[in-house]
């Protein structure tokens, strides 16, 4: 590969870029799994002389890169996702498509530890000509608990740093676009169980007991009215029940059922109050039909909050250095619905996390699904743009 001019990289490190990136999309692993993944970044990074990187979450790798430079001392972390889906790739197209069944890179983590890497590999060589220090995270489990995200706030790997830096592919914008918006652009993501307990009857005395189907269905119609009555319409909070089990037989009142379901909210002052209210209607229903409610909560990531002054530099940067018409923040309609634990991360500091568009021909599938694939000619100007803006946080 060709060095690009007034590039950044140098040869072979965007060559490693695209190497991690088919290596790991050829053997993904999935959350808390990725040892291989691990190993495999550790000895990229000694190669190019990063020679002490560090362990956290088991799976998971840090590398600190201290700059030589007088100047302001900063501290800013980026994070490159590394674990994968269990999901079975159907890119037969791909020369470096999954050999492990039923495993893919489906939502674009192989790209985000892959320019996570090169902007590692970058700094490591130009560090005599910056200040201050970058710690680059390649952070397993984002996509499942245990979360990476929650170790990496829990840990205190962030204390005394200034800023953090997240990206995430982006299938709905157009390839060579970037994004950003200021505010909450995911949602937090907590997850709940719900158990409502009934009597065992007859099907011919249903009033001899009482019926925990019912009370299920009496739950699924009001547990929605939340949303629909008492969060505000651009809260965009969402309640989805995943699971539903229950029933023995078809004479049978049901006596038990189990639920289990996702809680989401871009405001984080109306996190706790919609955990309450679940709450509150599954153990009101229950009442109502004389039976119970046995109801837990989990506490997921958090929303992603953007600073404004991070957004602004950033969208400065893309105007300067890719065009004024490679920059929106225009998202669509559903964008935001989703979570990301680098949401730790914008708890704990000042963050961005910014979008690459990788909408085109042959790549127009969304994440999380067998046909997502997006252009290898991404990475390069991605891990550019990373390297040129980390760089102007730690001069600022």
């Amino acid at each position: 590969m060709e060095t690009i001019a007034n590039s950044l990289l140098s040869a072979t490190e965007q060559d490693a870029i695209i190497e991690t990136r088919h290596a790991m999309h050829c053997e993904p692993e999935l959350s808390n799994d990725e040892w291989k993944t691990q190993q495999r970044i550790r000895d990229t990074l000694q190669r190019f002389g990063l020679n002490r990187p560090k362990t956290f979450h088991k799976t998971g790798l840090y590398v600190d890169i201290q700059g030589l430079a007088p100047g302001p001392q900063r501290s800013i972390a980026i994070r490159g996702d590394i674990d994968a889906l269990p999901i079975q790739e159907a890119r037969d197209d791909l020369p470096y498509r999954s050999q492990v069944p039923g495993v893919m890179h489906a939502c674009g983590h192989d790209m985000h530890a892959s320019i996570a890497l090169g902007t590692a590999l970058a700094f490591h060589r130009i560090r005599t000509s910056f200040s201050g220090k970058l710690r680059v995270f390649f952070q397993p489990a984002e996509e499942a608990e245990p979360l990476g995200g929650r170790s990496v706030a829990e840990e205190g790997l962030l204390r005394d740093f200034d800023a953090a830096v997240g990206f995430h592919v982006k299938t709905d914008l157009p390839a060579g676009m970037y994004g950003a918006r200021t505010g909450a652009v995911t949602k937090s993501a907590d997850q709940f169980e719900l158990k409502l307990i009934g009597t065992m009857a007859h099907g011919a005395k249903p009033h001899a007991g009482v019926d925990a189907i019912a009370m299920a269905g009496a739950f699924i119609n009001e547990v929605q009215k939340i949303v629909s009555r008492e969060m505000p319409f651009d809260d965009g909070a969402i309640i989805t029940i995943g699971t539903i089990a229950g029933g023995e037989a078809t004479n049978i009142i049901c006596p038990s059922v189990c639920m289990t379901g996702t809680i989401r909210t871009s405001g984080a002052e109306r996190r706790t109050l919609l955990v309450q209210r679940v709450r509150e209607i599954a153990e009101g229903v229950a009442a109502m039909h004389r039976g119970k409610a046995e109801f837990s909560c989990k506490l997921g990531e958090p929303p992603v909050i953007n600073d404004a002054e991070m957004v602004e530099r950033f969208r400065r940067l893309v105007v300067e250095t890719v065009g004024e018409n490679r920059f929106s923040d225009k998202m669509s309609p559903t964008a935001g619905g989703g979570s990301d634990d680098f949401g730790f991360y914008s708890a704990c500091v000042p963050s961005i996390y910014f979008w690459f568009g990788s909408e085109e021909r042959g790549n127009e599938s969304g994440v999380h699904t067998p046909t997502f694939g997006a252009s290898d000619n991404l990475l390069v100007p991605t891990t550019e743009l990373t390297i040129r803006y980390c760089l102007a946080m730690l001069n600022s």
